[in-house]
């Protein structure tokens, strides 16, 4: 099964819609915290539906239970916490929510989660996508789009 992961940082509009687009997602899956930051203008919640069914024919659905808890990405992004031990804490999470059996994998199928790091090397989304590699019965195949 095909997934895409996507940051919006350092990308305007048109390269991020022509990702999705050139990747035909069929569901963007929204893996932030806050899916209404000030960060993009077109990355938030509403906008962002808007653009992906107009531009690229996309769903939209927001699923805070892949994103980390406020505590746990204050205290990284604060420099208060390893990005090793962030990771532990995430996986964690991901385990305590029972991600895996919550998790439609009609959702997952050239889905792509988003969040806002431009790489995914230090990004939840990645470790959603191996989470759910390891403790599913899914095969992932993961494209980073950037």
């Amino acid at each position: 099964m095909k997934i895409y992961t996507i940051g919006f940082t350092q990308k305007n509009a048109e390269k991020f819609f022509k990702f999705i687009k050139a990747a035909e997602v069929k569901t963007l899956i929204d893996v932030r915290l806050n899916n209404v930051s000030q960060l993009s203008g077109f990355a938030k919640r509403d906008d962002l539906k808007f653009f992906l069914k107009e531009l690229c024919g996309s769903d939209y659905v927001h699923l805070p239970e892949l994103a980390p808890t406020k505590d746990i990405l204050n205290a990284y992004k604060k420099g208060d916490m390893s990005w090793q031990l962030y990771e532990d804490k995430f996986l964690n999470l991901m385990a305590q929510r029972n991600v895996e059996k919550s998790i439609s994998p009609a959702v997952l199928d050239h889905g792509c989660l988003l969040c806002s790091e431009h790489e995914p090397h230090f990004c939840h989304r990645r470790l959603v996508v191996e989470y759910l590699n390891e403790y599913s019965n899914l095969d992932l195949k993961v494209k980073h789009l950037y």
